[in-house]
């Protein structure tokens, strides 16, 4: 229970409660790969016609100065050309990598959809990856026992649940990966461009889902290039560009000012 202290806390500075995600002055870092042949080689070469080349690493900022708050509650999309930092931001989020400078700061349990087969052994059954995958979310095989028959029905893989996932196809696993994940009982969800995994009647069925989840106020962001999908979702947008925070706010005037860009730069082109 909050004590009248906190409450006083709370009411002056405007919120009742903290964020459930924050972002504080983010950057990361990451060391590109050029290839350049060597001084060296290249001498050899006129003897020998061999030309080899040395890797040479050259740092770039994947996301610079990015700072944001998310409600509990929220669905939050991201969007942003391809390179534009929105995946690195959902990895920081998720915990799978560390920002190179800045803070960032989640507060709940979290299913991260981000490369829906992580976490898989292809050795073992889709039954057996049940259990790891959920154990990955932090959830116990007693925890996740009850709900295996609903994700085994909502994954449409049922012929093939004992077979080792080494022979599944990708939209097998990525179904199995995404029902595993919405049933891990989140209360954060990060989506990566996963609504697009199997038929038209699977995606549509994902995006029914994840409206439910949203409308019993689960966190969501969602990173997607599906402007539709993202209007449908998502009531808040945030733009990146370049690593940069370039605009957060509504999610219609958003989309609206970044495909007004994105057309704009194709007609330069």
């Amino acid at each position: 229970m909050m004590t009248l202290e906190k409450r006083r806390e709370a009411l002056t500075s405007g919120q009742a409660e903290a964020p459930i995600i924050q972002v504080e002055g983010v950057y990361k870092q990451y060391a590109r790969v050029e290839y350049r042949p060597s001084l060296r080689h290249e001498a050899l070469s006129l003897l020998r016609r061999a030309f080899r080349k040395q890797v040479l690493s050259e740092p770039f900022y994947a996301l610079q100065n990015v700072s944001f708050s998310v409600r509990r509650g929220e669905s939050v999309a991201i969007v942003g050309r391809n390179g534009s930092g929105k995946t690195t931001l959902l990895k920081l989020l998720s915990g799978i990598m560390r920002p190179t400078q800045g803070r960032v700061r989640v507060r709940g349990r979290f299913a991260s959809l981000i490369g829906l087969q992580a976490g898989f052994l292809p050795e073992l059954s889709g039954r057996k990856n049940i259990y790891l995958n959920a154990a990955f979310h932090g959830v116990m095989p007693r925890q996740i026992k009850p709900y295996v028959e609903s994700i085994i029905e909502f994954a449409e893989i049922r012929p093939f649940i004992d077979t080792p996932v080494k022979h599944y196809s990708s939209g097998m696993s990525a179904r199995l990966g995404f029902s595993i994940a919405i049933h891990v009982l989140p209360e954060i969800i990060f989506l990566d461009e996963v609504l697009a995994v199997g038929d038209a009647a699977f995606q549509q069925k994902c995006v029914e889902h994840m409206l439910k989840l949203r409308d019993e106020g689960r966190t969501i962001l969602f990173v997607s290039h599906d402007a539709g999908a993202v209007r449908m979702l998502c009531q808040r947008a945030l733009w990146l560009h370049k690593g940069h925070l370039r605009m957060d706010g509504d999610t219609d005037v958003v989309l609206e000012e970044y495909e007004y860009f994105v057309q704009h730069q194709r007609d330069e082109a």
